[in-house]
């Protein structure tokens, strides 16, 4: 009965000083390393404050700790060098990957109007290009996002269509180079947008015929536009070169919508898909109870 009595203290004690561990670990980041998810998850800056503060190194570092390898951030060329340069530094101790960010020296992207084939928008375009070169370099980075701009209601869908290639091509040319590839977001977020379908986008890639410019397939975009997501995802594969996660209604984590996204995710596996998976939504909750949910929603997903 003592025996008896002492292994089951020793379990509780056991089980207390786990708990604790883990405590601790969701208040500084020093938890015994989770499993890697089977996909490779991107999150943002923001994502992991309440656990990890208000630093993106700190949070980098919280997102290794709980199984993610890659980060997004849009707005990576707004930072300043010095900001740049640590985060690229954190990624390569950590062995973790940069998605993408946008290609624009203004947060505003999508008013970037590369449909009216006026000579400032090209211009803008090229210098924004080059400038991506540069940090791409110290964040490591591979993939960023170009959004065309607003149609222009002036001018024919076609000529509009050749306008956009002719830019991208300019734009392509300077990546292609560096090993780097610009991914075309259509979007759902405004009537306005010029940009909005896969296939759309597929014929423009084709056009530009570069390995700099690629599709990047949000699928809560996607869902919103078009839905049919794996039918429709499958028809453009060859140039999909990105993919984003967003649950739909919300735009939220999985699992708060109505995409399966453990059938989207087991086939975007089985396609052999070895990119990021950018985590281009908010959160459903809030606080760390709310963080700890957005965790859970990936293993979820991530079990197909």
């Amino acid at each position: 009965m003592r025996r008896r009595k002492f292994i089951q203290q020793g379990s509780l004690l056991s089980g207390g000083a786990l708990l604790a561990q883990n405590v601790w670990s969701k208040g500084h980041g020093q938890a015994a390393i989770e499993k890697p998810f089977r996909l490779d998850y991107a999150f943002h800056d923001g994502m992991f404050s309440a656990h990890a503060g208000k630093s993106f190194l700190d949070q980098i570092q919280f997102g290794y700790d709980h199984g993610f390898r890659s980060i997004e951030d849009n707005g990576m060329m707004s930072r300043t060098t010095d900001e740049q340069t640590k985060i690229g530094e954190l990624l390569v101790k950590l062995g973790m990957r940069m998605g993408v960010f946008v290609i624009t020296s203004d947060s505003w992207h999508w008013k970037t109007t590369l449909t009216t084939g006026k000579q400032e928008w090209k211009d803008k375009m090229k210098k924004d290009c080059i400038t991506a070169v540069e940090v791409a370099k110290r964040v490591q980075a591979k993939w960023m996002t170009v959004v065309p701009g607003n149609y222009d209601r002036s001018l024919p869908h076609g000529l509009q269509t050749g306008h956009v290639i002719d830019a991208l091509k300019m734009g392509a040319d300077i990546l292609e180079k560096h090993g780097l590839t610009m991914v075309l977001e259509p979007l759902s977020d405004n009537a306005d947008l010029f940009l909005r379908h896969s296939d759309q986008t597929f014929g423009i890639c084709r056009a530009v015929n570069s390995s700099a410019c690629k599709i990047l397939y949000d699928i809560y975009h996607m869902q919103r536009n078009e839905g049919n997501l794996i039918a429709n995802m499958d028809k453009c594969w060859s140039e999909i070169a990105y993919i984003q996660i967003g649950d739909n209604p919300g735009r939220k984590e999985p699992g708060t919508g109505e995409i399966n996204y453990r059938n989207v995710f087991r086939h975007i596996d089985q396609k052999g898909y070895k990119g990021v998976m950018g985590m281009e939504h908010g959160i459903a909750g809030e606080g760390i109870a709310g963080e700890d949910a957005l965790i859970q929603a990936y293993r979820n997903a991530d079990e197909f």
